[in-house]
């Protein structure tokens, strides 16, 4: 734990010195789970976006994107259920006066029983070798059997009481369960108690003609108002999906694991409408499509896993989250969603306008159903901070800090560097910039030795550093060092454009 506490520590260090992120309103001693993103973090963050739409909507025919406005008429969160449901269980230590949300902490009590288990599967494989049969041992080994009945027994329990609303029950499964406050170690706790998430304001110029309205929790909802709209306009036919990446406000209370959990934040969302009862056969298809986008990073598969719902939203009949393993566990990144036709009957019953849609190829009219694919940008930029920050030891016995973002995701592709700042090479390296940042993103570096320039684009993850040295004016030729292999060749300035865009291009990836 220590281990992983000093490990976000470090990234959050990190992320600060070299302007990815910065606590927000920091000169005022900052606002609490609210955050911006600096100069290298809103070029990463573009970057994820554009790989992000680019793979949903220009890859895919069928799908098109929308940009909703964050203020919506109230009517909408009460058809949503969010005005009534849109609550976390919470409970306090009396000890240590934390409040926590009473979910996370039996999920964390199940992730410890889960790691016994794949304790005890782990021994076995090194004690029986290439001869182990791991599907059979966890299906035999009497240790994994009884813990593996703890966690479905403590799962179910808390299912059953937040579906009869037993928050008595949620604090008591807490207790029987012998959870303790991590912070103070004692298990003195408090009821557990509903709190409604949505931030309201108020709309209207006077004070008597103002209405309370709400920040939006969630972008779905925009796309679900605009269903006919997009549809007609667009000229879809079902089955379509509508993208959309945007700003969605929460007031948590327990916020915290830097930009993991924040009151401001931003989703990428995409809702595709589907035929009534094909809806399990898209729920399949997005969960694959979805693992393969994030497998497409080059991060190392066992760093995901998909993890499927106890306890269920009320509009949906099958959910599961791709989770990342962060410095602080496995957690969820993602989420892919059948929401029925839960939201679109809703917003017709509300409004009393048709929801319908009528399809051509059988001749009827129905609410269509929904396949959700919804993943955090904020978790998805931590999760690349968290993989790509390396701290390496070199043969020679030094060692570098290195991002190793995805090349094509680098907030900067290539550094151009002169080796000294006289005879005509800072111009020869602007010439050499002009000639690229048409197409990449590119930084001019001309202070300190050549080794510590090195060493400073290593550290904001940058691919390409070009040297631009006095061979370069005889025959026009650079040195070209490669951030992951550190291997550096001499090249033609005139190959530069495809020796860059062959490593960073988004096309190779999508």
């Amino acid at each position: 734990m220590a281990n992983q506490e000093e490990d976000l520590k470090s990234i959050v260090a990190h992320a600060k010195e070299y302007g990815f992120v910065f606590q927000s309103s920091e000169i005022y001693d900052g606002l609490s789970a609210v955050y911006d993103y600096g100069p290298l973090g809103c070029e990463l963050k573009n970057n994820i976006k554009a790989y992000w739409w680019k793979s949903m909507v220009q890859m895919n025919e069928n799908i098109v994107g929308l940009d909703s406005a964050i203020f919506m008429h109230p009517t909408t969160w009460k058809a949503s259920g969010h005005t009534d449901a849109f609550n976390d269980p919470l409970i306090d230590n009396k000890d240590s006066k934390k409040r926590y949300r009473a979910d996370v902490l039996i999920e964390e009590w199940v992730q410890k029983i889960e790691a016994k288990i794949d304790k005890e599967v782990n021994k076995a494989a090194t004690r029986f070798g290439d001869s182990f049969n791991e599907a059979e041992f966890r299906s035999t080994n009497q240790r994994v059997l009884d813990n593996q009945q703890k966690i479905d027994e403590a799962n179910n329990r808390f299912k059953t009481a937040m579906e009869a609303e037993d928050l008595a029950e949620v604090r008591q499964l807490i207790i029987d369960l012998d959870i303790a406050d991590p912070v103070s170690g004692s298990r003195n706790w408090t009821e557990v108690r509903q709190f409604n998430l949505m931030f309201s304001t108020e709309m209207g110029s006077t004070a008597e003609g103002t209405s309370t309205i709400y920040l939006r929790p969630e972008t779905a909802q925009g796309i679900f108002v605009n269903f006919l709209n997009v549809q007609k306009t667009s000229r879809m036919k079902i089955p379509f999906g509508i993208a959309q990446i945007g700003k969605a406000f929460r007031n948590e209370i327990i916020a915290r694991q830097f930009i993991f959990r924040m009151r401001e934040f931003e989703q990428m969302e995409m809702q595709f409408f589907v035929r009534p009862g094909d809806e399990m056969k898209w729920y399949e298809h997005w969960k694959e499509y979805r693992m393969k986008w994030h497998l497409a990073l080059g991060i190392d598969s066992n760093k995901y896993k998909f993890h499927d719902h106890v306890k269920m939203a009320h509009y949906a009949n099958a959910a599961a989250d791709i989770e990342f393993n962060y410095p602080f566990g496995f957690k969820e990144l993602e989420g892919i969603h059948s929401r029925t036709d839960f939201d679109l009957k809703k917003h017709q019953e509300f409004s009393g306008k048709k929801m319908q849609y009528f399809d051509p190829e059988i001749n009827e009219s129905y609410i269509p159903y929904v396949v959700e694919t919804s993943i955090g940008l904020d978790r998805m930029f931590l999760a690349i901070l968290a993989d790509s920050l390396q701290n390496e030891q070199l043969e020679d016995g030094s060692s570098r800090v290195v991002m190793k973002i995805p090349y094509f995701l680098a907030p900067y592709k290539v550094a151009v560097m002169p080796l000294t700042k006289k005879d005509g090479l800072p111009e020869k390296a602007r010439e050499i910039i002009d000639g690229l940042k048409g197409d990449f993103n590119c930084q001019y570096d001309e202070k300190d030795s050549i080794g510590k320039r090195y060493r400073r684009q290593d550290a904001i993850g940058t691919p390409f550093g070009i040297t631009v040295d006095h061979q370069t004016l005889e025959d026009n030729t650079v040195t070209i060092r490669n951030r992951d292999t550190m291997q550096q060749e001499r090249i033609a300035i005139e190959a530069l454009y495809e020796t860059i865009n062959k490593a960073c291009s988004l096309r190779n990836v999508l």
